[in-house]
Parts: C-alpha cells; sequence; structure tokens
C-alpha cells in the first residue's frame, strides 16, 4: 500500500511561484505612495505587456476574474432580458455576472468527455434573443473554437472566452482569450498567475475595448477632453498593490505552464492502461495548461466516492463531480433569488410576449454524465516527478482496490 503522501498545495508558498521579485516590486509600489491604479505605473505595465503577450490591441485590469466576465458582458451591453449562451458547469461568479447586467444566462450543454461546450450544443440554444455566447475552456482545455466562431460569424454574435483556466493554452497554434471577441482571465489565488484575487480583459475590438475600460472606471472618461461618468458602471480597478505582483508573475507563466503541462503529461502516460479511470481528453490540435487534472471515471455513485475516499486517505486532494451539480440547480437561479422578489430579469415588463425560461434537466444529458464521472485533482507547478508517479500509484492501487472488492 501506498504512504500517505505530501504534496504542495496552491493555498500557500509551497505550491505558488512567489518570491523576492514580487517583494521587490511591491515594495516599490508602496513606497511610491500611488497605491491606485489612475496614477500608478505597474497596472499599466501589466496590461500594455499582457497585451503584447496575446497580440491584441487593448488588455484592461480588474478586481476578479467575476469582473472580468461582467466587464466583458457589460461591453456587448445587452438590454434587460437579452440572452448570453453559457455553460452550466462553471464558477458561479461567471454566471452573476449575467445576471448582474439584466441578461438571463442561458445554458447550453456539454460534451460529457471534456466537460466543454461545443458549437452543436450552443446552436440549440440560440434564438433571436441571443445577444452573446461564452465559452468556457474548462480546467485548461482548450473548447473547439472554430466551429464555435463560425457558429457566431453565421448569426453576428460576438463570443467572449472565458480563459480563467487556461492562460498560455492554445488552439491550432492560436492563444486562447484572442480568439473571441473579448478574452477573460483570473488572478485568483489558484490559478497559474496570481495576485490573490484580479482579472483581466483582452480585445482586438475598439468599441469593446472603450467600454470596459469605462466599466472598471464608475464609466468616468479618464483622458477625455470633457470627461463625465457616461453610464452604469461599477469600481473594479486593480490596485497599484496587485499590479506589482503581477508584472513578475506575467513574467514566470511561461515556465510555469511548461512546469504544469510536463507532469500532468507524464500522469497521462502512467495511468493510460487503468481500465476505469481515465487521463482528460485534450482537444484536437491543442495545448492543455492543467488549472486541475480531471480524471474520467468509468464508475459513479458508490464507486466513484468510494475511489475519491481512497484516494484522499492517501494524501491525494481530490473533488468528486467538481462542482457537484449544473449551475442551473443552484439556488440563485432555481429560485430566482436576486433583487427582493422580483425575479428579475427571468420576470417582468420586458419579457411581456415571451415564453418563460426554463432549465430543463431532460436537456443537459452531457452535463449530468460529466459530472457523474468526473473526479478532479489540484495541479500546480511544484509537482514533481516523484510526485506525479506517487499519485499514479494511488490511483492505480484505488482502482484495484474497488475492482477487488466488487465495488465496479
Amino acid at each position: 500500500m501506498t504512504e500517505k503522501i505530501e504534496l504542495p498545495v496552491d493555498g500557500d508558498s509551497t505550491g505558488r511561484d512567489l518570491g523576492t521579485e514580487e517583494l521587490a516590486l511591491l515594495r516599490e509600489a508602496i513606497e511610491s505612495g500611488h497605491l491606485t491604479s489612475t496614477r500608478g505605473t505597474f497596472v499599466p505595465r501589466l496590461e500594455e505587456e499582457l497585451a503584447k503577450v496575446f497580440g491584441v490591441d487593448r488588455a484592461i485590469a480588474c478586481a476578479s476574474g467575476s469582473a472580468a466576465v461582467h466587464t466583458a458582458v457589460a461591453a456587448v451591453d445587452p438590454a434587460p432580458g437579452d440572452e448570453i449562451i453559457t455553460t452550466p458547469i462553471t464558477d458561479m461568479g461567471a454566471i452573476t455576472a449575467i445576471l448582474l447586467q439584466g441578461a438571463i444566462p442561458i445554458f447550453a450543454d456539454v460534451d460529457p468527455q471534456s466537460l466543454n461546450v461545443t458549437a452543436e450544443t450552443i446552436r440549440a440554444r440560440i434564438t433571436k434573443h441571443t445577444k452573446a455566447i461564452i465559452a468556457t475552456h474548462l480546467f485548461g482545455n482548450p473548447c473547439d473554437m472554430d466551429p464555435i466562431m463560425a457558429l457566431a460569424k453565421e448569426h453576428g454574435i460576438p463570443v467572449i472566452e472565458d480563459a480563467a483556466q487556461a492562460p498560455l493554452a492554445t488552439y491550432k497554434g492560436r492563444l486562447i482569450g484572442s480568439i473571441g471577441d473579448i478574452g477573460c482571465f483570473s488572478f485568483q489565488q489558484s490559478k497559474h498567475f496570481t495576485s490573490g484575487e484580479g482579472g483581466i480583459v483582452l480585445s482586438n475590438n475598439e468599441d469593446y475595448a472603450r467600454r470596459m475600460f469605462l466599466f472598471v472606471n464608475k464609466a468616468w472618461g479618464y483622458g477625455d477632453a470633457k470627461p463625465d461618468h457616461y453610464f452604469l458602471a461599477p469600481n473594479y480597478r486593480m490596485t497599484e498593490l496587485q499590479g506589482a505582483v503581477l508584472v513578475p508573475q506575467l513574467a514566470k507563466l511561461p515556465g510555469v505552464v511548461e512546469r504544469r503541462h510536463k507532469t500532468a503529461t507524464l500522469l497521462s502516460e502512467l495511468i493510460a492502461d487503468l481500465s476505469h479511470v481515465e487521463a482528460p481528453p485534450v482537444t484536437p490540435e491543442s495545448k492543455h495548461v492543467y488549472w486541475r487534472y480531471p480524471l474520467r471515471v468509468k464508475m459513479e455513485g458508490e464507486g466513484l466516492d468510494r475511489l475519491a475516499g481512497y484516494i484522499r486517505e492517501r494524501g491525494v486532494l481530490c473533488a468528486p463531480r467538481y462542482i457537484q451539480k449544473p449551475a442551473f440547480e443552484c439556488q440563485v437561479i432555481r429560485d430566482r433569488v436576486t433583487f427582493a422578489d422580483s425575479k428579475w430579469p427571468w420576470e417582468g415588463g420586458h419579457m411581456a410576449g415571451r415564453d418563460p425560461i426554463v432549465y430543463d434537466p431532460k436537456t443537459f444529458p452531457g452535463a449530468y454524465d460529466g459530472l457523474a464521472h468526473v473526479l478532479v485533482i489540484p495541479w500546480n507547478e511544484f509537482y514533481t516527478e516523484e510526485h506525479v508517479r506517487a499519485i499514479a500509484g494511488v490511483v492505480r492501487e484505488a482502482e484495484q482496490d474497488l475492482l477487488q472488492s466488487g465495488a465496479v
């Protein structure tokens, strides 16, 4: 039996590439006395450098990954009741961003293997009210973007990429986050590069970029001849302290991604012969960057939970079923708990003459199948070959234990 493993974790310094470079720039920011990005240098520097990395015209930093998605949604400027197609398997912050802008989330089913939306599942949800499509690159594995972009072009619908888990992932040689009309990234604690919280949006579209710049700044026209607050918008600015951490984090990002990719690829090779546990798929002609390592387990219910329990007991943290249930089953959406008892934006005068929005579980076979069989293992840049071989051994033993016990 494998001894209990001790692994680095992204919740502290054991699994985060943070050090002297970040401390030096933090000190510089503090000594400058300019901690707001409206007068500082680090956030503008981050924006410029990140735009250059992704080959886009503009990058606008903001307070969080959720703020990034909200800013992107605001850029397409939905009217109350407009629909935005997204995935039911994502962080709730990426969905409340839609609701806070008065739009209605419409969930596309996912491929049960990758848990990503596809052009086919999105097509089934497009209506005359569709204002945008959000393609979420789950776990760091790119969506199949060419068919999605072709579908969006066919209908004249902008595409927002939620690349929070996929920095430097590539699809057919193109960086994820630079393919759609707007790209969104997160700098939350567990992401590939981090300042604890933070986010950024990218675009080559001048109109979207202008509106996003304004949106994170209370719609105040900084730099305009006669600035004003042009429309309703929050303060989503990033601080100079975050920017000071992220400038060196961006420089480290290629190395972080390569280390994660190398170790995750090794685990996939080591478990390739298992009968009831599969390595995560990689979209063809793409590079997966492994925010997490999602095993596909050919068992569900008690079998999946027993496998997870066996692995946890030996020191490998894991999350069976990832988010446990599709987003539309969460109370905020199920019971439409938004502004008092209004159930807005699902209900109200703007919905007159329209059929009610219904999230029918029967129309999401891929999401339910995918969640029932996924076991998510945390991943970070400080896993070594020794760590990975130990994890592979634990997974192998767990499968054998279940087979021998007759649980499978």
